[in-house]
């Protein structure tokens, strides 16, 4: 068992009575408040040191409301170290007046456009979202990637295209592991790894597997080949709560990857479940 406090660099906050969540239509087990309260009670016995907010996917044109929510949030609550909002980058530069006021924020260390759920295939390859990712370095923001496997090609163009930008690849990029599929993710994902400028969570793997009967076994040729091409360097630990709820308690996942570093060193593993979501997300 993990035996010091961890960074979690992933996690997400629901308060339906501000936001509307859509999506959350098709996933009735979330469609509730969810609270920094709850995070610490599904957490126990771990201690969570500090946790990044990411954006919940509110309804447009609730993000930069999301944000400010946010802020007042870890105005009150120290372990709320770093956000990660939303905004709509496919409208370019135009947006740059709104990623400075999401900037002025203190909590703020970076920014997501959920691609995952996008039909077009050239969705990050547009020029103007090509034009607005290229913006963040001048805020001192990154990207999250957040994506399916098939869409890693364009991810590969968006990230070459883009080498100033500092990436962090979410949720493994979401191979299809219920399928029993790792190819070509894993050619992909190598290629990935090859570009110093991405990092990669550790997160939501358990949620692509089947919900109710993955196992260890299942995920860890999956978690091997992250670790085996990024690094202990430029992974981190994220739980993906409360999503990864439907797919198993918080504690499982930490479990499952507690165990498939067993052979780690102590420092390899602060490393994953501490010191690089300090370092990646400026938490320190």
């Amino acid at each position: 068992m993990i035996d010091f406090p961890i960074i979690d660099t992933h996690v997400h906050l629901l308060d339906t009575q501000r936001f509307g969540y859509s999506w959350a239509k098709g996933a009735p087990k979330l469609g509730r408040d969810w609270t920094i309260a709850d995070l610490t009670e599904c957490a126990s016995p771990y201690t969570i040191e500090g946790f990044v907010f990411v954006e919940v996917d509110v309804d447009m044109p609730q993000y930069l409301d999301e944000a400010v929510w946010v802020q007042s949030l870890a105005d009150k609550e120290s372990r709320l170290k770093g956000c990660v909002a939303c905004l709509p980058m496919e409208r370019g530069a135009a947006l740059e007046p709104e990623m400075a006021q999401l900037a002025a924020l203190k909590v703020m260390r970076g920014v997501r456009r959920l691609i995952q759920n996008q039909p077009d295939p050239a969705f990050v390859l547009k020029p103007d979202f090509l034009a607005a990712v290229k913006l963040l370095p001048r805020y001192g923001l990154s990207f999250d990637i957040c994506i399916f496997h098939h869409q890693l090609p364009n991810t590969l163009e968006l990230v070459r295209r883009c080498p100033e930008v500092s990436f962090i690849l979410d949720h493994i990029a979401k191979p299809g592991i219920k399928a029993g599929l790792t190819d070509p993710w894993k050619k992909h994902v190598k290629e990935l790894a090859q570009m110093p400028n991405v990092v990669c969570k550790l997160s939501g793997v358990t949620t692509e597997a089947d919900h109710a009967n993955w196992t260890r076994e299942q995920l860890r040729p999956y978690i091997d080949h992250v670790i085996d091409c990024f690094g202990f360097d430029r992974i981190m630990y994220g739980g993906d709560w409360p999503v990864s709820e439907l797919a198993g308690r918080y504690t499982d996942w930490i479990g499952v990857l507690d165990w498939a570093t067993a052979g780690c060193s102590p420092a390899e593993k602060r490393k994953l479940f501490r010191d690089n979501g300090m370092r990646a997300y400026r938490l320190s």
